[in-house]
C-alpha cells in the first residue's frame, strides 16, 4: 500500500461538479456534516473521466451501515454477503458502502472464506486507504471529494485510466479465487471501456475460468444480463469465448461451436449480438430471452434432429430438445422461467414458417410470440438454415391486408394433393 495517495482537482482532470448527481453530493454533505468520511466512488468517477455521464452514482463512508441509516430516513439495509446502505429518492436510488479492510480474521458475522479462498461473507471494515486497495480494478478505486471538488488515487488509477490499462488490485490470482466473477468484470470492462488488460491481470485468466462453476447461479445471470445486454455484446463475447469464459458459462453452446462442421452456428450468435447492439444504440428495448434463445439453439437444434426419428412431429422434437437443454443450462446459469418460456415458444414455432397455407396460416399471424419468431426465423435464414425464399415470404404477407392474406394463403403452389376420403363399401340393396 501506498502512503502517499495523490490528490487531483477536478478542474485539472477535465471534470465539472455540474455533472455530479445532486442526491449523492446531498448524501456526502450530510455524512460530512455528521463528522464521517464521505466520498463518490468507483464506477461513476470512472465514467466522468472517460467523458461519460454515468448511470449510476455511490457513495463510500467509514460510517457503518446502521450509522448511516439512523442519518438518512429513506435508508434501506440490504445484503447479507456485502452490508450495504440504499438511499432512496423516489425510484432513484444511491448506494452507500462502508469502507472495508483486509481479510484477515474470520467471524461468523463478519468475514467468512470458502476454503478455495472464494470469499462468502465480507463485512470487515477499514480506512480508506484499506477500502481503495480491496477493489477490484485500479480505474475503479478513485474517490471524489465533493466537498473539496478533488479525486484521490491511492493506487494509480489515474495513470491507469490515461494508459488505458486495466489492471487488478493486489495479486491475480489470489483476487480471482476471492471472486470468480472479477475475471467477467474485467471482460466487460475492457470491451466497455475500450482498454487493454494489463499483463498479470490477463495471464490467469484462462487457468481460473472453470472456477465460475463454483458460483450461485443465480448470481451468474445477472452478471450475464451485464455482459451481453450492452453496445458491446459481441466484443464481450469474442473475449469470453478467447478466455474459456464462455464455456464455463454456456458448455452446450461451446461444444457445439467448436465442433461445428460451418461457421453458420457461430454468425447466428454473432448475429444476434450484433442485433442487440443496435437496437440498444437505438434506444429500442431488448428481450434478454431473444439473446438466450440464439446463444443456445444450437444445442437446441442438433438435439431435434437426434430425437426426431423417435417423435411424432418437429415440434415435439424441439420442445424435447428445450427441455433437455434448458435443465442442464439452468444448473449453470439461473435462467428464471419468465425467460425461458419464451425462449421454449420462439424455438417450438419455428416449424411453423415452412406451413404457408390455410386458416392457421393466418391464426399464426395474430400469435402473441409471432413477431419474435419471425426475427429469430430471419437470423435462420440468414445463414441458411431456411429457405430465404419462405424468409422473404413470411415479409410479404405482414405487408397485405386481411383479404389479400387470405388469398395469398389459398394460392395452389403453397396447397398440398388432398388425400381421397374414404369410403364406406355400399351396401347391397
Amino acid at each position: 500500500m501506498s502512503n502517499n495517495p495523490k490528490t487531483y482537482s477536478l478542474k485539472e482532470l477535465g471534470l465539472s461538479p455540474k455533472n455530479l448527481d445532486r442526491h449523492a453530493v446531498s448524501i456526502t454533505d450530510k455524512l460530512v456534516k455528521a463528522g464521517f468520511q464521505a466520498y463518490l466512488v468507483g464506477g461513476c468517477v470512472r465514467d466522468l473521466l472517460l467523458g461519460l455521464q454515468p448511470k449510476d452514482f455511490d457513495v463510500s463512508t467509514n460510517a457503518e451501515p446502521e450509522q448511516v441509516q439512523a442519518l438518512f430516513k429513506n435508508c434501506r439495509l440490504i445484503g447479507r454477503r456485502f452490508r450495504l446502505a440504499h438511499i432512496h429518492f423516489g425510484r432513484h436510488i444511491i448506494e452507500v458502502a462502508t469502507f472495508r479492510g483486509p481479510h484477515v480474521k474470520q467471524d461468523k458475522n463478519t468475514s467468512h472464506a470458502h476454503k478455495d479462498g472464494r470469499l462468502l461473507r465480507d463485512n470487515v471494515y477499514g480506512t480508506l486507504e484499506e477500502d481503495a486497495w480491496r477493489r477490484d480494478f485500479t480505474v475503479n478505486a478513485l474517490y471524489l471529494d465533493a466537498q473539496n471538488n478533488t479525486v484521490i488515487d491511492h493506487v494509480g488509477g489515474i495513470e491507469d485510466h490515461q494508459n488505458k490499462t486495466l489492471r487488478l488490485m493486489g495479486e491475480p490470482i489470489q483476487r480471482y479465487k476471492e471472486d470468480p466473477v472479477r475475471m467477467l468484470r474485467a471482460i466487460r470492462f475492457k470491451a466497455k471501456l475500450d482498454f487493454q488488460l494489463e499483463h498479470g491481470t490477463e495471464s490467469p485468466i484462462k487457468d481460473l475460468a472453470p472456477l465460475l462453476k463454483d458460483i450461485p447461479s443465480a448470481r451468474l445471470y445477472d452478471e450475464v444480463l451485464k455482459l451481453f445486454l450492452s453496445t458491446q455484446a459481441t466484443q464481450v463475447f469474442e473475449g469470453l469465448r478467447q478466455y474459456g469464459l464462455f464455456e464455463a458459462l454456456f458448455p452446450q453452446s461451446e461444444q457445439c461451436l467448436k465442433h461445428a462442421t460451418s461457421d453458420q452456428p457461430l454468425l447466428l450468435v454473432r448475429q444476434a449480438m450484433e442485433n442487440t447492439e443496435t437496437r440498444l444504440k437505438d434506444n429500442r428495448h431488448v428481450t434478454p430471452y431473444f439473446l438466450l434463445a440464439a446463444i443456445l439453439w444450437e444445442p437446441v437444434r442438433r438435439l431435434t434432429e437426434k430425437n426426431r426419428p423417435s417423435l411424432n412431429s418437429d415440434v415435439q422434437a424441439i420442445n424435447a430438445a428445450a427441455g433437455e437443454v434448458i435443465a442442464h443450462q439452468i444448473g449453470r446459469i439461473a435462467i428464471p422461467r419468465r425467460i425461458t418460456t419464451p425462449m421454449r415458444e420462439v424455438w417450438a414455432l419455428q416449424p411453423k414458417f415452412h406451413k404457408r397455407s390455410g386458416i392457421r396460416c393466418l391464426r399464426f399471424l395474430e400469435h402473441p410470440r409471432f413477431r419474435a419468431a419471425y426475427d429469430f426465423m430471419l437470423l435462420r435464414a440468414q445463414y441458411g438454415e431456411i429457405d430465404s425464399k419462405v424468409a422473404d415470404w413470411w415479409t410479404h404477407i405482414q405487408t397485405l391486408d386481411a383479404g389479400e392474406q387470405k388469398k395469398l394463403t389459398h394460392a395452389k403452389q403453397f396447397q398440398g394433393k388432398r388425400k381421397p376420403k374414404k369410403t364406406s363399401p355400399t351396401k347391397p340393396a
